[in-house]
């Protein structure tokens, strides 16, 4: 038994030393006072690299804030497609219903490059001009699965007599939707909209195919430099927005949780 649980525990470190030695790999680099384009060696800390970093305003911090606005627009979007559209699928039983749901997921199953081919194939033959308008469309398509089965989740646990309550209490369609149904749902719906933010934020594959020749996001950005030696710019970039991630994650687990509410008062 003991050896069961050591061999437990060595695995679980194993796989834990994988996982995080390559993150802070990138962030003790991101210190490194190397100025050549292969900094290999460590030649000791400095903070010149996210100096750098904050003076290049039409570098990496541009394409940074074209990505965050290309997430938050598509979310958007996404959030409302795929709540209204989980809602409906679920208090709808219809014939074609699981084709239907098959359909809404399937960017989820295709392989990306096959998707981002597509994407270009559309987007050229209805005369688009590649840029911003495209990459929304293209992210909202891919986005709105994640929010769309989350959702669904949350909807096949709860109650849906608790609506038809509201409404025999006087409550109209509109109102009885948002004041019981969206409060109830609303931990998969932020849950949905972070894994999409992600998703949208990382993508790389589809953006390279729809994006034009005046919008650059932050993973294409960091691609075109990688022939001629990847800046530790990046790196203090990373570790910025790692930095952000942690402490977004530490409130919310320090959050003293709150008390159930009642849902009519």
């Amino acid at each position: 038994m003991k050896r069961k649980k050591f061999g437990a525990k060595l695995y679980l470190a194993l796989v834990l030393v994988l996982m995080y030695l390559p993150v802070l790999v990138v962030i003790v680099y991101s210190f490194n006072s190397n100025a050549s384009r292969q900094p290999i060696p460590f030649t000791g800390f400095s903070l010149r690299n996210y100096a750098a970093l904050f003076q290049d305003t039409r570098g990496l911090v541009a394409s940074l804030k074209t990505s965050l606005i290309l997430a938050l627009m598509s979310v958007s979007a996404s959030v409302v497609i795929g709540t209204l559209g989980a809602v409906g699928m679920v208090r709808r039983k219809l014939r074609l219903g699981g084709l239907m749901e098959t359909v809404t997921v399937l960017p989820v199953m295709i392989p990306e490059i096959i998707l981002a081919v597509a994407f270009m194939a559309l987007f050229s033959a209805a005369g688009l001009r590649f840029g911003m308008g495209t990459l929304v469309l293209a992210h909202v398509t891919f986005c709105t699965p994640y929010i769309y089965l989350l959702v669904k989740g949350r909807l096949a646990g709860m109650d849906l007599n608790i609506e038809a309550a509201a409404r025999d209490l006087g409550a109209g369609p509109a109102k009885a939707f948002l004041t019981v149904t969206l409060p109830l749902i609303l931990p998969g719906v932020f849950s949905g909209a972070m894994l999409a933010f992600a998703m949208s934020l990382d993508d790389f594959v589809i953006s390279f195919f729809v994006t034009g020749s005046n919008v650059t996001p932050l993973p294409l950005r960091i691609y075109s430099s990688v022939k001629a030696g990847v800046s530790l710019q990046v790196n203090a970039l990373c570790t910025l927005m790692l930095l952000f991630v942690f402490v977004v994650a530490g409130v919310a687990l320090l959050r003293p949780g709150k008390k159930n509410k009642e849902v009519f008062k």
